[in-house]
């Protein structure tokens, strides 16, 4: 039946009880003096005026024109209870939206190239939008809201000669193939990439608030790790709170160095740096990078400006971390690098306090870091620009303190800096450049470089060093992201020599340092990387799977070698990664 006939016959009836209801025209109100109604008279009948009939067909035609109305009301609502279901329908038909929170987490998912948009404040923007937009496994308290993240790794990972570093590459001691390890290869799989972590969002008294932790099982694993349990160890990655309240940032707590190249403003969080797609847990050759404690005050005077000083956990540093060459010393200061004394050398250490090394090792003052960035925008695409400057300082105290030896202090103090873009040219393509130079700044590329040599005379010498990684990253389609980039390092010479006299008199000078003549110190390292990234499938109320495949060609050189001894001047690898990921939603 038709709606409007159905309000019409359902009106019918209520127009007839009301006609009904209704006193006559002219009908006495006043009640009968008499309450027996059989002793009362009959009413004589009054018949109707004409007055009487137009009242009549007036509220006639007043409950037709209200009935109208009605109908023109319930026809509007139908309409648009339509248009709301197409609605609806047609969404459902355009697919499942990509999810998004955890991906901050994984160095080798996707990053999800999105229109700039002009925010002041960018990590606290995403802090809103973590906020809002909550996670289906997020807990909201008041104004706070927790969100657990991560993500589960299954990974291969071969090698074309065994660098003998597990999942992540030691890139400074790739084997030559005059060597055993340069002619077997390796094949492994691990699960230690796996992540766990979570995020707490609040405002207090008007300032947002970010405590962020995030872990992984890449810590210090014991000999026989991989025999049977395969315990890998649980370690800290992330640990700090970031507070913001106008113009004004602080962040205190271990997080990556303010060094680290970013692609939105000065973020601390990992979804806004850049650290590469890739597989391999030490990224690639070339990126500087470090995560270690700090104290960091940020001022965002404009919505596309940000200047930032980072106070950081310093570590005078003698090369051997990442498989990096190690300075050679003077006999005479020998106990300087002796159980990492008073430079780290890389060098795991047995006797107290320290088990591994590294935590004896004094320093003198923080690394100071100055940090400018700017977001500029060309239509919806972000150019992203950044310049900083690093300050270290070292110091080691010389002697034994007798007469013939007294104590001497000896100061050096490192500068470096770097310029890095990351400009989104296209709707979904970004162009990548980073270069950092100086001298002192070795431990910053992943310490493939030492800080500084020991002269002859026992004065420090900062060395030398410098390092890009350039390339693109692409995204083919809504699930396929593709990358190539090139990674470069290059350490410089800094040689000292120590005369010696014979018993005829004969003077023969020593040399010490880096990159002198007989040493295999590094050079140059290069590498080259090939990286895909495939969402198989995605949905908000359970996570996303993806496969992720990274080829990389390492390439070192070393400053000496001995062709009369046929010894070859390069050392390489090829790499390869596949990996099976599952990111909670």
């Amino acid at each position: 039946m038709n709606k409007p006939w159905s309000l019409s016959l359902l009106c019918l009836p209520l127009m007839a009880w009301q006609l009904c209801a209704a006193d006559p025209p002219g009908a006495s109100t006043t009640p009968s003096p008499e309450g027996n109604a059989a002793t009362t008279a009959a009413a004589p009948s009054v018949p109707a005026s004409s007055d009487d009939l137009n009242q009549l067909r007036q509220r006639i035609a007043q409950q037709e024109e209200a009935i109208k109305k009605l109908q023109q009301a319930v026809e509007a609502q139908r309409a648009l209870l339509e248009k709301s279901v197409q609605s609806v329908n047609a969404a459902a038909q355009g697919g499942t939206p990509a999810v998004a929170g955890t991906d901050a987490l994984a160095n080798a998912a996707p990053v999800k190239i999105v229109p700039a948009v002009n925010v002041a404040h960018p990590n606290i923007a995403l802090q809103k939008n973590q906020t809002e937009a909550t996670s289906p496994l997020g807990i909201r308290i008041g104004d706070t809201t927790f969100t657990p993240l991560g993500f589960v790794d299954a990974t291969f990972f071969a090698r074309s000669a065994n660098v003998g570093s597990g999942i992540g590459t030691n890139f400074g001691s790739v084997p030559f193939n005059n060597s055993t390890g340069g002619n077997l290869g390796e094949t492994n799989f691990s699960t230690q990439n796996s992540r766990i972590g979570f995020r707490v969002d609040s405002n207090v008294l008007g300032a947002k608030v970010l405590g962020y932790f995030e872990a992984d099982f890449l810590g210090q694993a014991p000999p026989t790790v991989f025999v049977t349990s395969n315990a890998d160890t649980f370690r800290m990655r992330n640990i700090f709170v970031d507070v913001q309240k106008g113009w004004f940032e602080v962040l205190g707590g271990q997080d990556w160095s303010m060094l680290t190249p970013n692609r939105v403003g000065l973020s601390p969080v990992p979804s806004d740096i850049f650290y590469t797609q890739n597989m391999d847990t030490n990224y690639q050759a070339g990126l500087v990078w470090s995560r270690q404690t700090q104290f960091r005050f940020v001022l965002h005077p404009s919505d596309d400006f940000a200047i930032g000083l980072s106070l950081e956990n310093p570590q005078q540093y003698g090369g051997g971390s990442g498989g990096g060459s190690v300075i050679t010393v003077p006999p005479s200061y020998a106990s300087l690098l002796a159980n990492n004394a008073q430079i780290n050398n890389g060098v795991s250490v047995t006797s107290t306090p320290s088990l591994y090394g590294g935590t004896n090792t004094p320093n003198v003052a923080p690394d100071i870091i100055l940090k400018a960035a700017y977001d500029a925008h060309a239509g919806d695409k972000l150019l992203h620009f950044e310049a900083a400057g690093l300050i270290s300082n070292f110091k080691v105290e010389e002697g034994n303190g007798s007469a013939k030896t007294p104590y001497i202090g000896e100061n050096a103090t490192g500068y470096a800096g770097e310029f890095n873009t990351n400009l989104q040219l296209a709707k979904n393509f970004r162009l990548i450049e980073n270069l950092f130079w100086g001298e002192g700044n070795g431990r910053y590329i992943f310490g493939l470089a030492p800080d500084f040599i020991v002269n002859a005379n026992g004065a420090l010498s900062p060395l030398h060093s410098a390092s890009t990684v350039d390339g693109f990253e692409w995204n083919l389609g809504k699930n396929t992201l593709v990358s190539l980039l090139y990674g470069g390092v290059y350490v410089g010479r800094d040689v000292t020599e120590v005369p010696t006299v014979s018993s005829k008199g004969a003077i023969t000078f020593t040399p010490y340092g880096y990159g002198y003549i007989g040493s295999n110190q590094n050079r140059a390292i290069q590498e080259g990387t090939a990286d895909l990234v495939q969402t198989l499938w995605s949905n908000p109320s359970y996570g996303k799977l993806s496969l992720i495949i990274q080829y990389s060609y390492l390439d070192r050189n070393p400053w000496y070698y001995s062709a009369s001894s046929g010894a070859p001047k390069e050392a390489h690898t090829n790499m390869g990664y596949v990996d099976l990921r599952y990111t909670l939603p």
